[in-house]
């Protein structure tokens, strides 16, 4: 019957419909290959059909396989989706908040004063952060698993999210200790305009923009030297010499280690961090962690609010940056 039939094994017959190759669906699956065949051949007594051709030249599909395809990945795609749902609403249930962020927002003790403020208005509270991958510039929002996320701007998909700065930095410049400009103590942007650049993935076009500077090209387009997805990875293409890279202050320490070195740059804008949350969630946790960001940020001089936070706040969606 349809109703035994397991997660499990639809899994099973996906990855092998995706691998064509018994082997390596059941590497993909951490199991060894005989479990693997075991669990295709009961998805294919209780639907009374054979799912796969196996022959010399490989594995294919049949005409049923290639039927409940589409039909696999939906059900898996909605039992995901439902497990996430569960989740979000377990940690909404118990108090939990969970705060994304693509780089530590550390900068003299921000996240630790928003903690601080935060919880001791809502002490019950729990706090989970979450380190997001680079090819998610919003830092877990866009996908709802994170609740607040601090990211940088321009942000993708603005008009979704509301926003309040919590830091404005300059831009440097990290690069190789040995490059040639490195031995300046400060740099002006024309002297980069031929140097290749690490590039952010292609997945946040704006914020890859802004770290490649185009606002201050002039038209000339850049020169990518490779793409980026972490700091590690970044600190290796440095030493590596496939190019240079822009970062913001704040972030400098996380770069600036043997081998990198990180020089002001005239004739660039700053950038701007800031904590940003869905403008359809109106929770009381969203906003009173943002009305506390808002407060920790508003209190240093340094690093002033970018935005009327109120207007954010009570107003229409603005994700204007």
């Amino acid at each position: 019957m349809i109703t035994d039939v397991h997660g499990r094994e639809l899994r099973s017959f996906l990855t092998v419909a995706e691998e064509l190759h018994f082997t390596r669906a059941a590497e993909r699956l951490y199991v060894s290959q005989p479990a693997l065949s075991k669990q295709i051949r009961a998805l294919e007594r209780h639907l009374g059909a054979s799912l796969f051709e196996r022959d010399r030249q490989g594995v294919s599909l049949t005409a049923v396989g290639t039927a409940l395809l589409p039909h696999a990945r939906a059900v898996l795609a909605a039992w995901e989706a439902g497990h996430e749902a569960v989740q979000r609403a377990r940690e909404a249930a118990d108090g939990t908040l969970v705060v994304g962020m693509s780089t530590s927002p550390g900068r003299g003790g921000l996240l630790p004063a928003i903690r601080s403020r935060f919880t001791a208005a809502h002490p019950e509270a729990v706090l989970k952060l979450r380190q997001v991958g680079w090819e998610d510039p919003t830092a877990g929002l866009a996908d709802g698993s994170s609740d607040v996320a601090f990211v940088w701007l321009p942000l993708a998909g603005a008009e979704r999210f509301h926003r309040v700065v919590v830091a404005t930095e300059p831009r440097l410049v990290a690069l190789p200790e040995t490059h040639p400009l490195a031995a300046r103590t400060r740099l002006d942007f024309a002297d980069l305009l031929d140097e290749p650049f690490l590039a952010l993935p292609d997945s946040g076009p704006e914020l890859r923009d802004h770290w490649l500077a185009l606002d201050c090209r002039g038209g000339r387009p850049p020169a990518i030297g490779g793409v980026i997805a972490g700091t590690d990875e970044t600190y290796e293409a440095l030493v590596g010499g496939l190019g240079v890279c822009l970062v913001a202050s704040g972030n400098a320490p996380l770069l600036a280690r043997d081998g990198v070195v990180t020089r002001p740059v005239d004739g660039l804008t700053p950038s701007s961090l800031a904590l940003a949350w869905r403008t359809d969630d109106t929770r009381p946790l969203v906003r009173n962690y943002a009305h506390a960001a808002a407060d920790v940020a508003g209190s240093s001089r340094s690093n002033p609010i970018g935005c009327d936070f109120q207007g954010l706040i009570d107003g229409p969606g603005s994700g204007k940056s």
